[in-house]
């Protein structure tokens, strides 16, 4: 089932979080295993598959970035895992920072830490700012798919970006106990 149907909410990029958690608490109690411990076992089975379904949604839709993947997905822009792509243009922007990662291999500098941490977090930004207006226009009744194009670029260079904080967060200097 839909997560956004077995929530009762329209598809969006953006949710009101309080109304989600609301819906998921609602379902919970509803679907709780504990309430049919004297059900038959069909029922049981459905409970408890419903219960799962409602913790899956709720973790899926709750998160933005998963929330984005779960709605290009089911509108079939993403491919199975492995053979969707990375802007190319992005992937040459990127070189500097991956750069900076081999560099830091080498041993840790942290003026390169730092201004690899920095140059980050703009391109998040300036990524972030640039598919805004596309993730607020989105009409899942009536999609645009150069917009949904845009949006799945985004959510692709935010993965690999992802890539490179996880990377970037060995490096991290460890805080020091005063």
């Amino acid at each position: 089932m839909d997560y956004f149907e077995f929530f009762e909410i329209p598809v969006s990029f953006h949710l009101d979080n309080a109304d989600l958690k609301q819906r998921f608490l609602q379902k919970s109690r509803q679907f709780h295993p504990d309430f049919f411990t004297l059900a038959g076992e069909e029922k049981q089975a459905e409970v408890l598959e419903l219960s799962t379904l409602n913790n899956e949604a709720y973790r899926t839709l709750s998160d933005p970035d998963k929330r984005m993947g779960y709605i290009l997905q089911h509108l079939g822009l993403i491919a199975e895992e492995g053979k969707n792509e990375v802007p190319q243009d992005f992937l040459m922007d990127m070189m500097d920072l991956n750069e900076a990662l081999m560099e830091l291999e080498f041993g840790f500098d942290e003026s390169v830490f730092e201004k690899a941490k920095n140059d980050l977090a703009q391109i998040e930004m300036a990524l972030s700012n640039e598919v805004a207006p596309y993730l607020e226009r989105f009409d899942a009744n009536k999609p645009n798919l150069a917009e949904l194009e845009t949006i799945k670029d985004f959510y692709f260079k935010k993965r690999y970006l992802w890539r490179i904080q996880e990377n970037l967060d060995r490096f991290a200097p460890v805080s020091k106990e005063t």
